[in-house]
């Protein structure tokens, strides 16, 4: 690679970073504005086109895997129904709405092919729904469907877009080789996440080292995806049972390893994410280069009816499938008493951005295929047009209904403050009978600091509650300690930093220093 070529493959990141770094600051949606800078920036690079092995070998699986680990097994598996609703039904649904719409907009186009269509656009992305999830006050179990939604459809979809286009170039492929094809994907994708998260597992806790851990599991997405590519079941089910299994495991490993995991897959996620949605928007010239003689207004009026089929489409698949099962089944309202809110099903039919892994698989499709052209500019209009309109009126209509996550908030202070008075207590029980065992000879005042520590975080849990400030407004005391604490540390850094400039120490002592009144911060920050 030469100079100039390096330059050029830096230029994207840096600018993709800038730009989220705008966003950031200025509390604007970064992923909204990558895509319109990527669009702007397409001219610029015409020669560029997304290479569809360069999202699902190397974006998609650390995204999923992240997304995963950070996820709650418990929760995904109290809204099992609604998920796979989703991420089987509503894909499967969505696909063949939009083969049939398409193929009436063209009747010479393959009805294989336009299935194949409907495929590439039938699944929301995990990474604008975790982007969402992570940035509005959405309701937790809202969170949950709409993020194990968005983990499990990838894998329908895919199998139903390789299926559409084996049909479609003459392969012989019936409806039940179709169906075996599915459950033979699926479920080995399981079969496989399953078994290597528990040898994963199993290495993970004997290593003891937070830093081999921690880079053992940048490399896990990627070597679980292969090896179940690799046997022909879907890698992405296989990596989000393996991210979901060990982020189930994470409270039972030691805290470097999770304080280092979180610091290593916050960075990962920006950096990928930043990058993906920037590769949307860049795609703009290619799509259009291809369309070259093709009619203008004719391809105007398709793309405004495929991208309406594909919203409408899940607004009438969500909202029979929340109520009908609890209407028709009494085993459904036995096990979920208490029935979806209009305004969280009207969240959930409207939250269907589609991102990278469709176009994707649209850039997958071969040269030869029927049709390609347009079924590559309908699959960019329907992405750019989702992530455009749903993702820009999501905050808005959230605001407008009124949803808000401020119930949960509290409920979780207030089981968080009952729980660390019932660990203070048992702290303090402890410590009580160490020193009455006589088990180590301590001073009274490391008794008092070791007393002190383990009710202050208790008091500081149920302060909380209030907000961090006491019932005329006032600061807490636990308010005012963080707050002259913080004060006190940054004297500290300057006097070490003044002593490493002056020669005094060397900048080995300086960041071990800094090492430790950073963790001490952080403490405070969670305090």
């Amino acid at each position: 690679m030469n100079q100039a070529s390096a330059v050029q493959l830096l230029i994207v990141p840096i600018i993709a970073i800038a730009v989220a770094a705008v966003a950031r600051r200025k509390g604007w949606p970064s992923p909204l504005l990558l895509v319109l800078a990527g669009l702007v920036l397409s001219p610029l690079v015409p020669g560029y086109e997304l290479d569809p092995e360069l999202v699902l070998l190397v974006f998609l699986p650390p995204l999923l895997y992240s997304a995963a680990i950070d996820s709650s097994y418990l929760r995904l598996k109290a809204v099992r129904r609604p998920v796979a609703l989703l991420s089987i039904g509503l894909v499967l649904f969505t696909t063949l709405v939009i083969g049939w719409v398409v193929h009436l907009l063209l009747p010479s186009l393959p009805l294989a092919a336009a299935f194949a269509l409907g495929a590439i656009v039938a699944p929301p992305d995990a990474v604008a729904a975790v982007a969402v999830a992570r940035r509005l006050g959405l309701p937790r179990k809202v969170v949950a469907i709409l993020v194990g939604e968005s983990l499990f459809n990838d894998a329908t979809a895919l199998t139903a877009y390789r299926v559409a286009v084996a049909a479609a170039l003459g392969e012989g492929i019936s409806w039940l080789d179709a169906a075996g094809r599915f459950l033979y994907s699926a479920a080995g994708g399981v079969a496989v996440g399953l078994v290597l998260a528990w040898c994963l597992a199993w290495i993970l806790v004997r290593l003891r080292d937070a830093l081999v851990e921690n880079t053992i599991m940048l490399l896990i997405p990627f070597g679980v995806y292969l090896a179940a590519e690799s046997v022909h079941v879907s890698g992405v089910i296989a990596v989000v049972i393996v991210g979901l299994y060990i982020g189930h495991r994470m409270p039972r490993a030691a805290f470097g390893t999770r304080l280092l995991s979180d610091a290593v897959w916050r960075v990962a996620d920006f950096f990928l994410e930043t990058i993906v949605f920037a590769l949307i928007g860049l795609q703009l010239w290619p799509v259009m280069g291809a369309l070259q003689g093709a009619d203008p207004w004719k391809l105007a009026g398709m793309a405004l009816a495929v991208f309406a089929a594909v919203v409408l489409s899940r607004i009438v698949w969500v909202v029979p499938s929340i109520y009908l099962p609890r209407i028709l089944s009494k085993r459904v309202r036995g096990r979920e008493p208490h029935a979806p809110s209009w305004q969280n099903v009207t969240i959930v039919s409207w939250a269907g951005m589609r991102g990278v892994v469709s176009l994707a698989a649209a850039f997958a499709i071969p040269p030869d295929f029927p049709g390609r052209a347009t079924l590559l500019f309908l699959t960019f209009v329907v992405v750019i047009g989702t992530l455009l309109v749903q993702g820009l009126s999501f905050p808005m209509l959230i605001r407008r209904l009124r949803i808000s996550n401020q119930e949960e908030i509290f409920n979780d202070n207030l089981s968080e403050a009952a729980a660390q008075q019932a660990a203070a207590d048992a702290e303090l029980a402890r410590l009580e009978e160490l020193v009455a065992e006589g088990v180590a000879d301590v001073h009274q005042e490391v008794v008092e600091q070791l007393r002190s520590r383990a009710e202050r975080r208790a008091l500081t849990a149920w302060e909380r509650l209030g907000g961090g400030t006491g019932p005329q407004g006032e600061e807490t005391p636990s308010t005012v300690y963080r707050r002259l604490r913080r004060e006190m540390l940054a004297a500290g850094r300057e006097v070490f930093v003044r002593l490493r400039d002056e020669g005094r120490i060397d900048d080995e002592v300086l960041n071990r220093v800094m090492h430790e009144l950073d963790f001490e911060e952080a403490t405070l920050e969670r305090d």
